[in-house]
């Protein structure tokens, strides 16, 4: 009898089997090297680029190392061939590819093979996988006429399935518009208005992961950072980049960015929004170029039996030419002292002398020069200058004039003078504006590329911030502009882009949702009339509609009543985020203490409160979530707490239909809120 054909499943299996050897052996050979640069730093860097290497080379035993695979069509003289996609590349003893790494250009048609145009791939296979098993797979034959097109279940499983703990990849799952912003070059800027679910985040994240694979030796040397909202945004999202081989990727905040002074104090987002206002750059330039004084006297310098005089008028000139010259005002300062002694030498070969230049940088260095230059050029200090000019009325009257009113003056200034820098109120605007002045002194240096998300919440100011930051190199601007849930938040992308300095950014829009199931997203969106107007409503792709229940309770039922959702939405498996407005958070925190909830509890501190363990795989299932902090998380489910007081915490009524747009928009799978006050009339039924 003829032998039966194999099971193309155990096939599979047996070909993750030897995939992981190859990996195991390949994280073996890294780790018996032995780092011998020459010298002591050549070994130190040596050693720590091979336990780099090793880190990445690190099993999963929870996930697969591939995904899926094409087969493509044989092109005589060629044979058929075949890769496995996965998160790494793996290869074998003679260097041949096991597995090919979902940034490799020969993946590129994994993502993107379709049967119209089917980019030479014969079939596309999708893996099943439970815990790092390989329990199904799913063929697509995008040659095959007699075949009609089917939406992938696995694909669809694997987008809407349960999660638990920080985000992870989606390399199994990038769609076809995500991959073309992924794979973007280096050298563009790519502005991504994304609605809820439609993977923003999760495309910025893998296209710091591509840019990496594709130009690492450029950006090893120039670095790569990401820039997200807070802190709980940051540590939500920050087993991405290290699940697909990146562990050298900074991630900060747009505070932390700024944090050259201890911020200690709030103020009223009437005078936040001033001080962030793209005006205040002219003022604090003008603050510190006034620093500069005209000189009354000649410069005059002793060597040997000579007296050398530089006349004032003369140094007027260097002093316009220096200010004209569109450097910085700490390296033309430093150029003052060599232009001045460079007058001197010119003053002593007219006298018959022949100085050379070991004698320009003596007068250079000279103590009269040194003093003249303090006397004209001072240094300046930038947190000292800041609290001059908000403590002196008559310096920031100088550099204000012409650029804000005499009411917008009076707000800046403090009411009392502060002593020092060290114990000024400083507040997070206040440290903006510290860091611009320092990129007037000192030119900020550049990194390779900045992935920067939630940018539709930060004012023209912090945005400069983040630009100057990369002002030779490239972002990946992430954002919506229906979630701007600040009063400085941003009305359009070119604003935001020409205050980045990226005023040539190609903008993309992602309205397809992949994660916000239509009953939650249908919802939320029939609040964007009201806030967000002319904006596309997102599309939900999900053929599970999803879960929405409106609870409408007594008063004094609201706290019971969330305890209770919460507790029913912990009976079914995913993770859970009930989201409070923050005034209420520690009512409800205690209430689910009483309970024997435990739940971690997001926001300054993210401790963990609560009673009896409730944990899968490590992380724990409840979040108390401050309404404040929610944007850019996701959960299973969520539970909604009294909206109408959620949209009434924040300062007007736009930017409170913001918050509670956010706010909604957080489920995967179900939504529940919890009313005692009416809901707002945009969500009202009927």
């Amino acid at each position: 009898m003829p032998a039966a054909d194999p099971d193309p499943l155990e096939a599979e299996r047996g070909y993750l089997e030897r995939a992981r050897s190859q990996l195991a052996r390949m994280r073996e050979r890294t780790l018996s090297l032995e780092a011998q640069g020459g010298d002591r730093v050549s070994s130190e860097f040596l050693a720590a680029t091979l336990y780099h290497r090793a880190a990445s080379l690190a099993d999963d035993p929870t996930s697969t190392l591939f995904f899926g695979r094409i087969d493509t069509d044989a092109v005589p003289p060629d044979p058929e061939e075949r890769w496995y996609i996965g998160r790494r590349h793996v290869a074998d003893e003679a260097g041949d590819p096991v597995v090919i790494d979902w940034r490799a250009d020969v993946s590129r048609a994994f993502y993107r093979a379709s049967r119209a145009e089917p980019m030479g791939v014969r079939l596309r296979r999708r893996f099943g996988v439970d815990h790092g098993r390989i329990t199904a797979y799913e063929d697509e034959h995008l040659t095959d006429a007699g075949e009609t097109e089917q939406r992938s279940q696995i694909l669809a499983g694997e987008i809407e399935r349960p999660r638990v703990g920080p985000m992870r990849d989606i390399v199994a799952t990038i769609q076809p518009e995500q991959d073309a912003i992924v794979r973007a070059d280096v050298s563009t800027t790519v502005c991504v208005q994304g609605a809820p679910g439609t993977g923003k985040t999760a495309v910025g994240l893998h296209r710091a992961a591509w840019l990496l694979y594709a130009y690492r030796e450029r950006l090893a040397r120039s670095g790569v950072l990401v820039v997200g909202p807070n802190r709980a945004f940051l540590e939500h999202v920050g087993s991405v980049l290290p699940a697909l081989g990146e562990i050298e990727v900074a991630h900060t905040t747009a505070e932390q960015l700024v944090g050259s002074v201890p911020v200690r104090a709030s103020e009223p987002a009437a005078l936040a929004t001033l001080k962030g206002d793209a005006r205040m750059a002219e003022v604090l330039s003008r603050a510190v170029w006034a620093t500069v004084r005209e000189p009354d006297d000649a410069l005059v310098v002793p060597r040997g039996s000579r007296r050398w005089r530089v006349p004032a008028y003369e140094v007027r000139e260097i002093l316009t030419e220096l200010r004209t010259r569109g450097v910085r005002y700490s390296a033309a300062r430093a150029m003052l002292s060599h232009r001045l002694a460079h007058a001197v030498l010119l003053l002593m070969e007219e006298a018959g002398d022949s100085p050379d230049d070991r004698v320009q940088d003596a007068v250079a260095r000279s103590r009269p020069v040194k003093a003249y230059v303090d006397a004209v050029w001072p240094a300046v200090d930038a947190p000292r200058l800041v609290m001059t000019l908000l403590s002196d009325r008559d310096l920031l009257a100088a550099s204000a004039d012409g650029i804000l009113s005499e009411a917008e003056q009076d707000l800046l200034a403090w009411p009392t003078p502060a002593r020092g820098p060290r114990s000024a109120p400083w507040t997070p605007a206040d440290a903006v504006l510290v860091d611009e002045v320092e990129d007037v002194l000192t030119r900020t240096p550049s990194l390779g590329h900045v992935v920067l998300d939630e940018a539709q919440d930060l004012s023209p100011m912090q945005l400069r911030a983040v630009g100057r930051r990369c002002s030779t190199g490239s972002m990946t601007v992430l954002g919506d502009i229906a979630q701007g849930t600040t009063p400085w938040s941003t009305r359009s992308w070119a604003e935001s882009l020409r205050h980045l300095g990226q005023d040539g950014a190609h903008v993309e829009e992602l309205v397809r949702g992949f994660r916000v199931p239509s009953a939650v997203i249908d919802f939320a969106a029939q609040l964007l009339p009201f806030m967000a107007p002319g904006l596309a409503a997102p599309e939900s792709v999900r053929e599970d509609p999803g879960v929405l229940e409106l609870r409408a309770v007594a008063a004094d039922d609201v706290v019971p009543a969330t305890v209770e959702a919460a507790r029913s939405a912990l009976a079914i498996e995913g993770s859970v985020g009930v989201i409070v407005a923050d005034a209420e958070v520690a009512a409800v925190a205690r209430a689910f203490s009483t309970a024997g909830l435990e739940h971690l509890r997001l926001g300054r501190d993210d401790e963990l409160d609560g009673g009896t363990a409730d944990h899968e795989d490590g992380a724990h299932r409840l979040h108390l979530v401050p309404a404040t902090v929610a944007k850019g998380l996701e959960f299973d489910r969520v539970v909604v707490v009294e909206p109408a007081a959620i949209a009434a915490a924040e300062p007007d009524e736009r930017t409170g239909l913001r918050r509670l747009y956010v706010v909604l928009t957080r489920a995967v799978t179900g939504l529940t809120v919890v009313h005692a006050e009416p809901l707002p009339e945009a969500l009202s039924p009927g």
